[in-house]
């Protein structure tokens, strides 16, 4: 074996993090959480590096190919692949939350609706799936899903997001007009998480229709 076969062997995606991805991803597509080529998906390895889905690849249909490795910066660890620019947001949420081993983005309808429609942030109250969301043991509560201003400028976007984030964020964070952004302890906790907040801001949706 050559040095860079090896290397490359050392750089590879472990099976674990590309099934937990994949999996994600067509169970992402097939709530409709994933249009196209939206959304962006990925784990926490042992050794400190993310596994995340390569740019443009559609997520019903991952592989192994779909899925690279980057550094806590951001940078490829992968020969050829080039990441997301929004990876930069999940290395920011595994930098400074060292609980995370997952992180989700989607980019639903309702997410989308409700954060162009009405100024943010989205409260979300008196529901019975408030309580999938850490800390919270009653239905009885009021919590305010932040939305932030979409900004091609993902560095900069992660400023104004840092300090929200450093506050406590226990729902997550939607990028207006864009999508959501959810994480957890491991890829069960952040699609438990994903799925209790698109149907919470479903529900708004339609109650706000009501309401009219």
């Amino acid at each position: 074996m050559t040095v860079a076969e090896a290397q490359a062997g050392a750089l590879a995606v472990p099976a674990w993090a590309v099934d937990a991805i994949v999996r994600a991803g067509r169970r992402m597509d097939r709530r409709g959480w994933v249009p196209a080529t939206a959304g962006n998906i990925s784990v926490r390895l042992d050794d400190g590096d993310i596994a995340i889905t390569r740019s443009g690849g559609h997520k019903g249909f991952l592989d192994a190919d779909g899925v690279m490795r980057v550094d806590l910066a951001g940078s490829s660890r992968t020969p050829g692949a080039r990441p997301s620019a929004e990876t930069l947001l999940h290395c920011q949420l595994y930098r400074l939350d060292v609980g995370a081993g997952a992180v989700l983005h989607g980019h639903s309808v309702a997410a989308t609706v409700l954060s162009m429609a009405f100024p943010g942030p989205i409260r979300l109250a008196g529901y019975e799936v408030l309580k999938v969301f850490e800390g919270q043991r009653t239905h009885d509560v009021a919590l305010d899903l932040p939305v932030f201003a979409n900004d091609q400028d993902i560095a900069g976007l992660a400023g104004v997001i840092e300090p929200v984030l450093a506050a406590g964020c226990p729902l997550g964070y939607v990028i207006r007009g864009h999508g959501v952004y959810v994480w957890g302890a491991d890829m069960a906790v952040a699609l438990a998480r994903l799925e209790g907040l698109e149907f919470l801001l479903a529900c708004e949706l339609e109650r706000r229709k009501l309401e009219r």
